[in-house]
């Protein structure tokens, strides 16, 4: 049965590389909306603005479930969290 620790890893490795595409797909449609640096060209302002808002949450979910456990190995790396003795 894997531990906590490592479930915690795997968990923040791959709401890592998801929140990657989201990033960027959020900074994308940021700047489609103000049109800056060419990305107007991608979609108009309200499709943008409609990507936009319709990504707030999947990236709210995503980034809780990449700090949390990134906290959690953080604080038992630093020694605040101690190792549970027996089982």
């Amino acid at each position: 049965m894997p531990t906590l620790k490592t479930l915690c890893l795997k968990l923040v490795r791959w709401t890592g590389w998801l929140l990657v595409p989201f990033v960027l797909a959020f900074f994308a449609t940021g700047f489609a909306m103000s049109g800056r640096y060419g990305f107007g060209m991608l979609a108009d302002e309200r499709t943008a603005l409609t990507l936009h808002k319709l990504m707030h949450a999947p990236l709210l979910i995503l980034v809780v479930a990449h700090v949390a456990p990134s906290l959690y190995l953080a604080m038992h790396r630093w020694g605040w969290i101690k190792q549970r003795s027996g089982a």
